[in-house]
């Protein structure tokens, strides 16, 4: 029987117009799905004829925007039955996706694919087959011949089959087209247009153990059907599966498309002769495409970096300009921050207030620890509910005036060991704490002032994303070692602390008997029980380890707070419940598990004495500090204090205010650097003089606040899923209220709050420092050394800098890290006074040394952004 095909090609384009050049891309097709039944083979000629011209006719696009139709042959068999019909039927999938041309000048891997093809060249000059079959049987003939050939064990003829659509297919399904190819193609005005001289196939077989490309150069064009109408040039490229994401077979293809796609080096390949010939020319093709690609990093496209001009010394003499600029950029938009999302369209009042809810346990809990830990350190001169008022106050004035109000301002793990180091300077010089400490905080405002009037944040410039990184972490390892000292500090208490003595074992005796019934608490206390009866069963005065189970379960509090906060912050990537439902639940996961495990430890668990925090209720929460009272001397001392600790203030604000404005959080309303710097020196003289806590910019809270205002989509690239964020709610409604909330749970003490048990809080340390390292690119890249390459993310860095600098790079930021953590962790108190110098010091390191261990466009690639 005669069987009638249809077929229309699109007109080949291999010079496109010079307007519409940049709208080149590669085209990739692949994929295929085939069934045995079919539903309507019937169609008559003219019909189906003019449904596929038309498809052809309306792919017309504009410069912006591409669409591709799918076209397929069908042979349409007439004048037999249907059973026939439906046996001779396929189903052909055709999955279709862009790539971008490979950047070679960025991108290093493109240079090592050519190095590897030219060191194990197959190259086949004028091959004279015709069909797509013999010629691609030919390029297999060339590497099985091949004397570098290590593939001993492939099967040629399976790699044959593998190239199409057709493998493993139903003797009926004789539908052999290629499966995975790439292609040039070009959006111009009249639709989408292939370059038809070339052909890129790549495949992938698992019985490789490395890479392999052949070039083939046939003798005359040939016509292959639609869209390679006048092949003269295929590429093979063979891969194993198991590769790393920058040397996939899609990968390799990619960057000998790249190269063909210029029609003068395909011209060029047609005029040479020999095979050293074509290899220069290939080598001088890669030379052209790196120069016309070099371009300033700073404006590459999908690239962000922190490249900035120089500055210059007259722009610190501009006095207040820097203050000028951020109130002229933020107050336009002052009256938006109280009203989007709450009026007009694109309403947020959900997420609003679940960012409250977070907020609100946010800050009310770090406060609660501190400030239990201040009340310790200072015997009871700033206590819990001092830092409850600070934390209310401050945060309220910050809210309200700030230019960038997602930032979140607390006291923090740095300034506890501040305080604690100037009691310990008072009691040594008998100095009255209040009046000392009220002039070390007037002094670090005073410096604050100047460093806001003189534009001092323009320095931030210098710090890279690599420098705020280091911080970053540092910070987060700041969270864990409190967590890890404070459950130590239980076990020592509870577990390991031993008693000895005949008066002890007496009273230990008389607590214990009486509750020695079949309730919970004789379940509870039946280690305490076991060690008496030992000890009167054998006569001997036996140590006895009173409170283990106090230990026990305080270990259990704080790690069932990490894993139940962490599980819910993740539930929002799970499939169960619903889309809002989940997002509730991760935004809301801080507070729901520190309830949670609140009424465990205080509720299921209240036979069991639990370690909370101290709680001495306030004569009056206002007074004035004696600042009259000190020496001049004393004074002066106190300003070299001053300096030291509004170098931290300075660093801290700046770098947390970096990362709340980093590019990829894509804010829209603007930076105010100096002017934020001049308000929380403002917030801080008041606080000083009242003797309640300092506070300045959080990490990570800040960055998680915007986190929570976030707008987030996940995409997959490569087979790698990520998230990136497509808009933020910036609004000043969630810490003002959430403050708000925090000054009123003053009502709170003692009760309930202090049923919060202190291993809940630990807990809470432990989930702020795990969420923080999220999207950490200093964290990622140490995860590296511990995953095989082909788990390796396709991210910007992997592709543009060799790995071994990138592991070059992650050591020396470790160390940079290690020795911050050196002078910041250091049991000596005054040298966790100058670790904020240290981090002035990283500096010159990432400007002066690092460049002398690794290239600068690799250290800029790896401070760049997405």
């Amino acid at each position: 029987m005669a069987a009638a095909k249809r077929v229309f090609h699109l007109q080949p384009c291999e010079s496109p117009p010079a307007a519409m050049s940049r709208n080149g891309y590669f085209f990739e097709e692949t994929g295929y799905l085939k069934c045995d039944t079919d539903d309507g083979c019937e169609n008559k000629e003219e019909v189906g004829g003019e449904e596929l011209f038309d498809t052809v006719n309306s792919s017309i696009v504009s410069g912006d925007s591409i669409r591709f139709f799918v076209n397929v042959n069908l042979d349409v068999q007439q004048n037999v039955t249907v059973e026939s019909e439906s046996a001779g039927c396929v189903l052909l999938h055709t999955s279709r996706k862009y790539l971008k041309l490979k950047n070679f000048e960025e991108e290093v891997r493109a240079h090592r694919d050519l190095d590897g093809f030219l060191a194990r060249a197959i190259i086949i000059l004028d091959e004279t087959a015709t069909s797509l079959d013999d010629v691609l049987r030919e390029m297999l003939k060339h590497f099985a011949e091949d004397s570098d050939n290590t593939e001993p064990s492939c099967n040629f003829d399976k790699i044959m089959s593998t190239l199409f659509t057709d493998s493993g297919a139903p003797r009926e399904g004789n539908v052999h087209l290629l499966s995975d190819t790439i292609q040039g193609v070009t959006a111009t005005v009249t639709g989408v247009q292939y370059q038809q001289s070339w052909l890129c196939i790549i495949c992938t077989i698992k019985s490789l153990q490395r890479r392999h490309v052949c070039i083939s150069r046939l003798e005359r064009p040939q016509n292959w059907g639609e869209n390679s109408c006048e092949v003269r040039f295929v590429i093979l490229v063979l891969a194993p599966p198991k590769m790393k994401s920058t040397k996939t077979a899609t990968e390799v293809g990619r960057t000998f498309a790249t190269m063909f796609s210029d029609i003068t080096f395909r011209q060029k390949l047609l005029e040479t002769k020999t095979e050293e010939e074509f290899k220069e020319a290939l080598v001088h093709q890669r030379h052209l495409l790196t120069v016309v690609n070099q371009r300033p990093s700073a404006v590459n496209e999908g690239h962000k970096t922190h490249s900035h001009k120089p500055l210059k010394l007259h722009e610190f003499f501009n006095v207040g300009k820097g203050i000028f600029d951020d109130i002229a950029r933020r107050f336009p938009v002052y009256a938006l921050d109280f009203t989007d999302g709450i009026i007009g369209n694109n309403k947020a009042i959900g997420k609003y207030i679940t960012t409250m809810i977070f907020l609100y346990f946010a800050c009310l809990l770090p406060s609660i620890a501190f400030g239990s830990l201040n009340d310790e350190n200072t015997r009871g001169v700033i206590d819990v509910q001092k830092t409850i008022v600070g934390q209310c106050i401050g945060g309220l004035l910050y809210a309200l005036f700030s230019g960038q109000p997602l930032v979140v301002l607390l006291t923090t793990a740095p300034l506890a060991l501040y305080i604690n180091v100037i009691r310990g300077i008072c009691d040594d010089y008998s100095l009255d704490f209040s009046a000392f400490y009220a002039w070390i905080g007037l002094w670090n405002s005073f410096f604050l002032v100047l460093y806001s009037l003189f534009n001092f944040s323009l320095v931030m410039k210098l710090f890279k994303r690599s420098t705020e990184e280091i911080i970053a972490l540092f910070i987060s390892i700041t969270f864990v070692l409190d967590a890890l000292k404070g459950i130590i500090k239980v076990f020592k208490k509870y577990y390991y602390h031993e008693h000895q003595g005949d008066g002890y074992l007496e009273s230990t005796r008389a607590d214990v008997i009486p509750s020695l019934s079949i309730n919970t608490t004789f379940l509870m206390n039946s280690s305490v029980s076991r060690s008496m009866s030992l000890e009167n069963q054998t006569g001997m005065n036996e140590v006895v380890h009173y409170g283990r189970e106090t230990a026990v379960l305080s270990l259990m509090l704080m790690l069932g707070t990490l894993w139940l906060g962490h599980t819910l912050y993740q539930f929002k990537k799970s499939p169960y419940l619903h889309a809002r439902v989940r997002e509730i639940l991760s935004d809301c996961a801080l507070p729901i598990s520190v309830l949670t495990f609140s009424i465990v430890g205080s509720y299921f668990f209240k036979e069991i004495e639990m370690s909370k925090f101290n709680y001495n209720p306030s004569e009056s929460l206002f007074v004035l500090a004696p600042i009259q009272s000190l020496s001049i001397g004393s004074v002066m001392s106190a300003m070299g204090l001053g300096f030291l600790l509004s170098m931290l203030f300075f660093i801290e604000q700046n770098i947390v205010a970096s990362l709340t404005n980093a590019p990829e959080n894509r804010l829209v309303k603007g930076t105010a650097y100096h002017w934020d710097l001049l308000l929380v020196a403002l917030i801080n003289t008041g606080l000083s003089v009242f003797g309640l806590p300092w506070i300045h910019a959080a990490f990570p809270h800040s960055p998680m606040h915007v986190r929570a205002l976030a707008y987030v989509e996940e995409r997959v690239e490569n087979g790698h899923i990520y998230e990136t964020i497509v808009s933020v709610k910036e609004t000043r409604l969630t810490t003002l209220v959430a403050n708000f909330l925090v000054g009123l749970s003053l009502f709170l003490l003692p009760f309930p709050l202090q049923w919060i048990p202190k291993p809940v809080l630990y807990g809470l340390f432990l989930y702020i420092a795990l969420t923080s390292i999220d999207g950490n690119q200093l964290f990622e890249r140490v995860a590296l050394l511990l995953k095989e390459q082909t788990a390796y993310p396709p991210t910007h860095y992997i592709r543009r800098v060799p790995q071994r600098k990138i592991h070059y790079f992650t050591g020396l930021q470790v160390l940079q890290l290690l020795i911050l953590c050196g002078f910041g962790m250091s049991p000596l108190p005054y040298m966790k006074m100058i670790f904020p110098l240290i981090m002035i010091g990283m500096i010159p390191i990432r400007y002066n040394l690092l460049p002398r261990i690794i290239e600068a466009k690799y250290l800029d690639a790896m401070d760049a952004e997405h």
